[in-house]
């Protein structure tokens, strides 16, 4: 019997709904919890996972962000976290933390965190050096095995952006819900997105959740 050796993959997984992802408040440095459906996700993400995986074996290593929120899904969605790093740490908005896109282009028209500064808070070129602090150290582990990371919505995107070389402002392109899976993986040795935004599965229904 031949047996087909299975590619190694890097697993993002964004926490689960939080009070402030569902009324769209910037949420990068403060320590918020999960609502009650945030834990219903996180618990169905590692069921998405699993599945994509298709393997007993558990990952090679599994980080999260130190945000409580981060910790709790890593935990709910059936991981055994390795490590918290501070480079998982979601964008850091500085003035802006708590505030909503609407209410910061009252004074701001336009404004977005890929395009606009962020007072007090971090610049693109700082958070794309933490993705590639990050993504340099999951490269290294991935030739034993798949590697998860736990985290935050714009911080996984600029990871999207910086694993396909592209600039950080690139990961405006690139949806991921509260919950949401991505897969990043090769393709004859060309860095590729292999699933995007899968969201957490419904088992009422045995189907991926749509809404």
């Amino acid at each position: 019997m031949v047996t087909v050796e299975r590619d190694s993959a890097l697993y993002i997984l964004r926490h689960g709904e939080t009070e402030w992802s569902v009324s769209g408040r910037h949420t990068g440095v403060t320590d918020i919890s999960l609502t009650d459906t945030g834990e219903q996700q996180a618990r169905r993400a590692g069921l998405v996972i699993s599945a994509l995986r298709g393997t007993a074996v558990p990952p090679v290593r599994v980080f999260t962000s130190p945000r409580k929120r981060a910790i709790r899904t890593a935990e709910l969605a059936g991981f055994e976290v390795d490590e918290t790093l501070d480079e998982l740490a979601e964008w850091n908005y500085g003035d802006y933390e708590g505030l909503t896109t609407e209410e910061i282009r009252e004074t701001i028209p336009g404004w977005t965190v890929w395009t606009h500064p962020s007072p007090n808070g971090e610049d693109p070129k700082e958070v794309s050096d933490r993705a590639d602090l990050v993504l340099a150290r999951v490269r290294r582990l991935l030739p034993s095995g798949d590697v998860v990371l736990v985290g935050h919505g714009h911080f996984s995107r600029v990871l999207i952006a910086r694993w396909l070389n592209l600039p950080t402002d690139q990961g405006v392109h690139f949806g991921l819900d509260a919950a949401g899976t991505v897969v990043l993986d090769h393709e004859r040795g060309e860095p590729r997105v292999g699933r995007l935004n899968i969201p957490p599965l419904d088992l009422s229904r045995n189907v991926f959740e749509v809404d």
